[in-house]
C-alpha cells in the first residue's frame, strides 16, 4: 500500500463525488488516499476510464503513486490534460515539450541577456 494522488482538472461533478466517497479531498480537484491498495487504485482508475467520454476537452485526471519499480519511483496514469508525452530517460520522468523556432530565438536571447550581467 502506497499513498495515492488524483489531480483533476474541468471535470463533472459525477467525477468529484465519487473520489470525494473514496478519497479525502485535500484542496480544489486534489485527492489523496494514504492507504490504498492497488486493486483499489485499478478500481477507482476503471471507474474514471469508465466515463472518459464526459470530460470536455481541456478536462483531465492525473493518478500518482509509490512505485519503486516506475521511473523517479512513480506511477502515473494520464487522462486528458495534461496533454503531455512523458517518457523515461535513464529511470526519470521527463516531460517532452515541442518548441518552435521562435521559442527556442526566444530562450536564447534570455540566457545571452542574462550572461550578460554575470
Amino acid at each position: 500500500m502506497s499513498l495515492t494522488l488524483i489531480v483533476t482538472r474541468n471535470v463533472p461533478d459525477r467525477f468529484h463525488g465519487f473520489l470525494a466517497s473514496c478519497m479525502l479531498e485535500v484542496a480544489p480537484g486534489v485527492y489523496v488516499g494514504s492507504h490504498m491498495t492497488s486493486a483499489i487504485r485499478e478500481r477507482v482508475w476503471k471507474v474514471m476510464q469508465d466515463w472518459i467520454g464526459l470530460l470536455p476537452k481541456d478536462g483531465g485526471i492525473v493518478l500518482l503513486w509509490s512505485d519503486q519499480r516506475a521511473p523517479s519511483g512513480l506511477g502515473m496514469l494520464l487522462i486528458g490534460w495534461p496533454k503531455k508525452e512523458l517518457i523515461d530517460q535513464e529511470g526519470t520522468w521527463l516531460t517532452l515539450g515541442q518548441l518552435t523556432q521562435q521559442n527556442d530565438i526566444q530562450e536564447l536571447e534570455t540566457l545571452a541577456h542574462t550572461n550578460d550581467n554575470i
